[in-house]
């Protein structure tokens, strides 16, 4: 049903804590349904299958190709790099970018 805190129905962060699923795990979720203008729905076997697909498979999947890439073509070490004034062009807007987006959410805002 829908959460009402005045009622006691929903998942509260006591609640949250007493289950032992990790702090982060509940981070990614609520990040990842996170409503800019309407309410949202919970459940259980959501939470799993958030977790699971989105979270394990897709995270793990990028983070193993990546280790493989590096394996392959850089013998298991990642180089050092020497930017160029380009990079570096590049970096800096990435980084007014990422400082944006930041201040975005912290409005509950999403970036379009």
């Amino acid at each position: 049903g829908k959460f009402s805190k005045s009622r006691g129905v929903g998942v509260f962060g006591d609640m949250a804590k007493d289950t032992g699923i990790p702090a982060d795990i509940w981070r990614f979720y609520l990040l990842y349904l996170r409503p800019e203008g309407q309410d949202s729905a919970f459940s259980w076997s959501d939470l799993m299958l958030k977790n699971n697909s989105e979270l394990l498979n897709n995270l793990g999947n990028f983070i193993n190709r990546a280790g493989m890439f590096v394996c392959k073509f850089f013998g298991g070490t990642v180089p050092n790099m020497a930017l160029t004034p380009d990079d570096e062009r590049v970096l800096a807007r990435v980084t007014l970018e990422l400082h944006q987006y930041h201040q975005l959410l912290e409005k509950v805002r999403w970036v379009a």
